[in-house]
Order: structure tokens, then sequence, then C-alpha cells
């Protein structure tokens, strides 16, 4: 049983009764003078990222969908009539490597989701294009799922939802932006 004095649970435990104040507050107390303002930001968007993780693990195997195919499939579906993309466009869209992107698209031909063509643009290039069960596949698994997410937030106001966008952009934007220039020292 895991209570909040057990240390070897946190940060582990996804229900950890340790808050970020509580944390901020211990190694203020700790090492006076170090910067603890990121912890009530970081900490709780992290605890957050493992349990939509971990959520969305199981619902999409009980759904019958590993995320890398879901991946595949929502890059070619969003893409629009034909449904169809290059292989260097899907590995741009999804930010992956060329070989994983080659390994998802052979594991989803074998099961019949998808169909290799040699690509119009370039002799080189192969196009791949949802099949009919890709197509089934896929819109059945996004509503869903996107049903069952629209369920986890559900507490939130618009408003609330409109702020948390707003704030998670700006925070994803500052972590994006190129490092400073190191400060030289006289």
């Amino acid at each position: 049983m895991s209570n909040h004095l057990d240390h070897e649970a946190y940060p582990l435990d996804p229900a950890s009764a340790w808050p970020a104040a509580d944390i901020a507050a211990s190694w203020q107390r700790e090492l006076p003078g170090v910067r603890t303002e990121s912890i009530e930001i970081v900490t709780p968007i992290w605890r957050i990222a493992k349990l939509l993780a971990d959520d969305r693990r199981r619902t999409l195997a009980a759904l019958g969908i590993d995320p890398s195919t879901l991946d595949l499939l929502s890059v070619l579906r969003r893409s629009g009539p034909p449904y169809e993309l290059s292989t260097r466009e899907i590995t741009r869209r999804t930010l992956v490597t060329a070989g994983a992107i080659s390994q998802r698209v052979a594991r989803a031909e074998q099961a019949g989701l998808v169909e290799r063509s040699p690509s119009a643009a370039s002799r080189r290039a192969v196009s791949v294009r949802l099949t009919e069960a890709g197509h089934t596949l896929i819109e059945r698994t996004v509503r869903e799922l996107l049903e069952h997410e629209a369920d986890l937030i559900a507490g939130l106001t618009a408003s609330d939802r409109t702020t948390l966008r707003d704030l998670l952009a700006k925070t994803e934007q500052l972590l994006n932006a190129p490092p400073p220039p190191p400060t030289t020292l006289p």
C-alpha cells in the first residue's frame, strides 16, 4: 500500500500523493537558492503525459490497433482523397525515421491495411495508399479514441480548454525555440 511517505513509489505511482508544491518546498528547504519554479509546471505535465500515454495504450489495445499503425493510417486518412502519400512524405509528417516508416508500412501491408505501389513522382519513390480495410479501421478507431479522450477532459469548461490549449502551445513554442547563445564573461 502506497502513501505519501512511501519514497519508493514516487515518481512511478501515477496516483502519487506528492503534490508538486510539496516537492518544490522540499527542494527549497534542501537546496536553498535553487530555482524551483518549474516543478509546479513540469511535474504535473509529466504526470499527465504518463497518465494519458498509459490510457491511450490501453484504449488502442482494446480497439485492436498499435500506436505506430494508428500513426501511419491517420497520416494517410488525414491527407484526403485518394488517401495516398509517398513514403518520404509520410516520414516528414510523422517525424520518425524512414526505416521506421518502412517497417510500419510492411506490417500494415501484411495486415491488408495499406498497399504500396511505385510513385508517379519518381522511379525510386514508393506510394502508400489506404485499403478499404485500412480506411474502415482508422475511421472506427479515430471516432472511438476521440470520443473517449473527449470524455477524459469533459470536466473542463470551454474556457478552461481554450486557456489550457493556449498555454500548452506557448510552452511548446518555448521548448522548441533555439537555445540562447552562451553568455561569455569578460
